[in-house]
């Protein structure tokens, strides 16, 4: 990119060069790579908030909890350590293998309050294998009473690719031990199918349902005035508020403090930013502090480049606060957006919030489309 510095560029170059050298590595086959326990990829990772005090500053908020983003970024980082854990071996110097994150499929909260000034501990390891996909389950504990509580689970699906990032690369397959990790395999395998269930019913795919089309003809019509009886004439419904109107967009300039290897912006980067959107925007609709109650469905689409400017927006869909944030990379030389993120947040407010009502055809469908596909929520 021309917006890229020279110096930048050609670090980049240099750094692409050696790891192209590591494409002779590569396998052709699953069955030329030994097979892997989970027990191969377990990890166990300490953030001493309690005791390091400098380090609990990087992750402070002005409410004095912790920064959910921050956290966010760590799962990431971790979600590649365990994958490369799976695919670690001892003959080689260097992994020809770039494992990078296809997609969070979920994160359930299990304490809505996370403690500054408490040691937090972080375990994980992989439950499912494809032919070049990873599943990694992460689950994260903080101590407090003299004993670690669970705090949330994760899900994260890793794809891995060759030296360079441009194509698909074979992973070790995985071999569960026992009827407990036999048991975490299989839901991997259903976790999979429903993935590839919901990649299907977007509605750039196919059309709406008959149930959803019901759904969306009775949202239009809960609108409609009556004195009028006219498509342009619309009356919000008591305690409400129009989709539109529950919207906040962000910017950002995508400098190479926050690259990787291949050079390219951090997964998690992008993560934290999109959470602290989403948290703003159902902040603002609900005119309260909310807490955090799942992370859903974030899909990495498309790598984000260094020099990118980087539009988020997102969308109030729900009222428990359910926020989707939308992020596409604009390219001022030629002009073009381009999607690369998906996020899904659901949030819960102390206090009543207003119902969403969207106003529009596209509006209505979205909305119930993604009340019908998205998770069931947690209790709170």
């Amino acid at each position: 990119r021309d917006i890229v510095h020279p110096v930048t560029q050609w670090r980049s170059f240099q750094a692409m060069a050696e790891r192209a050298s590591l494409s002779s590595m590569l396998v052709q086959s699953q069955s030329e790579l030994p097979s892997k326990s989970m027990k191969d990829s377990f990890l166990e990772v300490h953030l001493p908030l309690g005791s390091e005090p400098l380090l609990r500053e990087k992750y402070l908020t002005f409410h004095n909890t912790v920064r959910f983003g921050r956290i966010l970024e760590d799962l990431d980082s971790l979600a590649v350590l365990i994958s490369y854990s799976h695919t670690y071996n001892p003959t080689l110097k260097k992994s020809p293998l770039s494992i990078v994150t296809a997609l969070v499929d979920k994160i359930d909260m299990r304490h809505h309050v996370i403690y500054p000034d408490c040691d937090i501990k972080f375990t994980g390891h992989v439950t499912w294998v494809g032919r070049t996909s990873i599943e990694a389950k992460m689950h994260m504990s903080q101590y407090r009473d003299g004993a670690y509580a669970p705090v949330l689970d994760a899900t994260f699906v890793m794809v891995a690719r060759d030296p360079e990032n441009k194509r698909a690369a074979i992973v070790n397959p995985l071999k569960p031990e026992g009827p407990e990790e036999e048991k975490l395999f299989q839901e991997g395998e259903a976790n999979k199918s429903r993935r590839v269930e919901l990649s299907t019913a977007s509605l750039l795919k196919v059309a709406p349902t008959a149930e959803e089309r019901k759904i969306v003809h009775s949202l239009f019509l809960n609108t409609l005035d009556n004195t009028t009886v006219s498509f342009r004439s619309r009356v919000l419904p008591p305690d409400s508020v129009w989709m539109q109107d529950a919207k906040l967009k962000g910017l950002e300039i995508c400098h190479p403090q926050e690259r990787n290897i291949f050079n390219r912006i951090f997964g998690g980067f992008l993560m934290r930013k999109a959470y602290e959107l989403g948290w703003a925007n159902a902040c603002s609709f609900g005119g309260c502090r909310p807490s955090l109650v799942a992370v859903d469905d974030i899909l990495f689409q498309k790598p984000v480049d260094i020099g990118s400017l980087l539009l988020l927006s997102s969308q109030v869909q729900e009222t428990h606060i359910q926020v989707r944030v939308h992020t596409e990379v604009f390219d001022p030389l030629t002009r073009t957006h381009n999607t690369t993120n998906v996020f899904h947040f659901t949030f819960a407010s102390d206090r009543p919030v207003p119902n969403i009502v969207p106003e529009t055809y596209g509006g209505k469908a979205r909305h119930r489309r993604a009340l019908h596909l998205h998770y069931e929520i947690p209790p709170h």
